[in-house]
């Protein structure tokens, strides 16, 4: 599957509404973690179908990352079934987001 990009207006639909787990990626353009996470987001997002990665830019979304407490990024939560079950910052290697989101 394709990254999404997350916004307040779509953030329901992608995430909360998703039949699969969701991983969202809160991170800005300038965060050197978050642009080397990203070739990894990339990969993920192209060998499974199991889940969906969402980007959200903490710069464009300010009111959507404070409503779920993101203070640094990268800042990456795990969405099952509309309900943050697993949350991570920094960079994180594939293996461990793939163990967060239950796949592999």
């Amino acid at each position: 599957m394709k990254i999404i990009e997350g916004t307040s207006e779509n953030f329901e639909k992608v995430v909360l509404k998703s039949k699969i787990p969701v991983l969202v990626d809160f991170n800005a353009v300038w965060c050197p973690p978050c642009q080397a996470l990203h070739p990894t987001l990339e990969e993920m997002s192209e060998d499974s179908d199991e889940y969906q990665i969402v980007t959200v830019d903490v710069d464009e979304e300010q009111m959507l990352a404070g409503s779920y407490g993101v203070s640094s990024i990268p800042c990456l939560i795990v969405f099952k079934d509309g309900e943050e079950v697993d949350r991570r910052v920094g960079l994180q290697p594939r293996k461990r987001l793939e163990k967060i989101l239950g796949v592999r």
